[in-house]
């Protein structure tokens, strides 16, 4: 009797099924391309809903009015409607938030990526992180009872409603955007380009603004655009602490009304279904949205033009 010492063929072991295999493959492919179509199709849905009422809104109200009028009084007897006095808000907020916001993140993110030690960076950039959690109706409180009230100390004029506040407390909400995917596009660059400036010569604050800086600037300003689309669409701060007094004005002291502000006030229930006051929140909608969808369409165009490429 001979016993053979040679070890068995894997192969002979198991054999895959490679009909099985290409059916799944092909069935985990078709799972995977549902879940993106969702998206897609939420995206339609949401531009449908609002296209359909924002026809109906502009059968009875002319959109040159709607684009050239200096007065917003929808729920008046003699009611205006000039999207402009809701368009002066929201950027008059988004201006003084991204001015906020753009410093405070970008050192931030210059700190974490290039001056933090390890350890302290472990710990400080989840700390920054978690303003991204805090609720933005706790933000609104927070400007209309403890920022106005410091601000009347060195401004008496100011109004108990105003877009000072609402704008300061709206930049250090969206700080940890701009910080985090700031901190991500220098945290890319490739280290050769910093080591590179200093065997040149140049000094730390050297190779960071002349070379590390330019080389992630696509980075940045994606992702203050990012930053500013989400200043443009805040609803409960500037609801809280800007007010609800739709003023044509460029004057950050006295109470405003934004777009999101607006659409709030209206959907609490008191304007009839169907009605032009009604509607109209969703031709505010829609204008917001396109907005918003210039500056995501500018982000991208900015991103692959600027973008640099390393092997």
């Amino acid at each position: 009797m001979t016993i053979s010492s040679s070890p068995p063929d894997p192969s002979s072991l198991w054999k895959p099924n490679r009909k099985a295999s290409k059916y799944v493959q092909r069935v985990v492919v078709w799972i995977f391309g549902a879940f993106a179509l969702v998206s897609v199709a939420t995206t339609f849905g949401i531009i449908m809903s609002l296209m359909l009422e924002t026809i109906n809104f502009f059968k009875t109200v002319p959109i040159w009015r709607f684009l050239t009028d200096t007065q917003w009084t929808p729920l008046f007897s003699n009611p205006q409607y000039g999207i402009l006095v809701l368009f002066s808000a929201t950027f008059l907020t988004a201006i003084i938030a991204i001015s906020v916001a753009l410093p405070l993140g970008l050192f931030s993110a210059i700190y974490l990526s290039e001056y933090a030690p390890p350890q302290l960076r472990k710990w400080l950039k989840p700390a920054l992180e978690i303003l991204a959690g805090v609720p933005t109706v706790v933000f609104g409180y927070f400007a209309l009872l403890l920022v106005t009230p410091f601000l009347q100390f060195f401004i008496p004029n100011l109004g108990g409603f105003n877009a000072l506040s609402a704008g300061l407390v709206l930049g250090v909400s969206i700080t940890p955007l701009v910080a985090s995917l700031s901190e991500d596009a220098i945290y890319a660059v490739p280290e050769s380009l910093q080591k590179g400036a200093y065997a040149l010569g140049c000094t730390k604050r050297e190779a960071i603004v002349g070379v590390i800086l330019p080389s992630a600037l696509s980075g940045i300003v994606a992702s203050c655009i990012l930053a500013i689309s989400r200043a443009l669409g805040e609803t409960m701060i500037v609801t809280l602490a800007a007010g609800q007094n739709p003023n044509l004005t460029l004057n950050p002291l006295v109470p405003i009304m934004t777009m999101t502000a607006y659409i709030v006030q209206v959907s609490l229930g008191d304007t009839p279904a169907g009605s032009i006051a009604f509607l109209s929140i969703f031709a505010v909608g829609m204008t917001l949205f396109i907005i918003t969808l210039i500056f995501n369409i500018f982000s991208f165009w900015f991103v692959r033009t600027f973008r640099e490429k390393y092997e």
